[in-house]
């Protein structure tokens, strides 16, 4: 019986980090005197309320994590930035366990920020990782309240980009959480709804911030990621930044992937096609992201008023 109660054990802690709890020991039917001496042995390790490691197990930031919420009840989940880095979003943190509950009972825990929450349903919950954590729209929805606009854009994103959600998802999780005054829920729904399927998602925070800066500057919304073709449908070239009317592209430089010989001639045959399809390219650089890129605009809009008065 000791025997088959440590296999199952070992079992259920090689599939959560070296970690077990007290419903598992239920489940189980394990005693407390059971307990009491696989603890006095050393075999297993008491590392929060109701969570136990098995000894030789190493402490991790994904094992911490679990433990706490495990440590704060059946409906506690990782969120807000320790979510965006099981995610692997943007803005994502592993200095500490944040959790949402829908009560938290314990009290003050070093190392554990605790987020109450009374708008919590099964929509909300996933799990990645074997650790329980809000889904990928609630964990976006949850950043907002302390992001810039800008900064939600990216992290919608790096999601979509990744295929890990999609705008109907995004859309359906607006209606439900961002109701009027709750934190952060304007900039999510304002966010959220200026989406346009036809936008395309960039490659890079910057162009992102590129794009956002140009319609704040009076421009439409131009293309991300637009493949230019020939008449014929051959590929061309694919550009970060587009007004296909106008066959205008805006490719973004940074120092990092345009520098060196061959960078040189990489870029310099891709503007000789777009060229020679009668495409006019503009370059954008950090500087302009820095500037709300008002100088890039003014370009734009020249161009564009230019190609236009051409086409006619």
């Amino acid at each position: 019986m000791d025997h088959d109660i440590d296999r199952d054990i070992a079992d259920l802690a090689r599939a959560h980090h070296g970690l077990f709890n007290t419903r598992h020991l239920r489940e189980l039917g394990v005693s407390k005197a059971t307990r009491e001496q696989r603890l006095g042995a050393g075999r297993w390790e008491h590392v929060a309320d109701s969570v136990y490691r098995m000894s030789g197990a190493p402490p991790t930031w994904r094992s911490e994590l679990l433990a706490a919420c495990w440590a704060g009840g059946d409906r506690a989940l990782a969120s807000h930035r320790s979510a965006a880095a099981l995610w692997e979003l943007p803005g994502g943190s592993r200095d500490f366990a944040e959790i949402l509950a829908p009560r938290w009972r314990r009290t003050r825990t070093p190392g554990i920020l605790v987020h109450e929450t009374k708008l919590m349903t099964s929509d909300d919950i996933d799990v990645v990782d074997a650790i329980p954590v809000t889904t990928i729209e609630r964990t976006i929805f949850d950043l907002a309240r302390r992001n810039t606009y800008s900064g939600v854009d990216i992290l919608i994103d790096s999601a979509l980009r990744r295929g890990l959600t999609t705008l109907a998802r995004l859309d359906a999780a607006c209606e439900r959480l961002a109701t009027r005054g709750r934190p952060g829920a304007e900039r999510f729904r304002t966010v959220v709804g200026g989406r346009i399927d036809e936008a395309g998602i960039p490659e890079s925070p910057p162009e992102r911030l590129l794009a956002r800066d140009l319609v704040a500057q009076g421009l439409p919304q131009p293309t991300m990621q637009f493949e230019v073709r020939t008449p014929d449908g051959r590929f061309v070239a694919r550009v970060d930044l587009a007004y296909p009317e106008e066959r205008l592209a805006i490719e973004y430089d940074s120092f990092e992937h345009h520098t060196g010989r061959f960078a040189l001639v990489r870029d310099s045959d891709r503007r000789n096609r777009l060229l020679a399809v009668g495409w006019t390219t503009l370059t954008a650089t950090n500087a302009d992201v820095r500037n709300q890129s008002s100088t890039l605009a003014e370009h734009v809009r020249q161009i564009r008023t230019r190609l236009r008065q051409q086409a006619m």
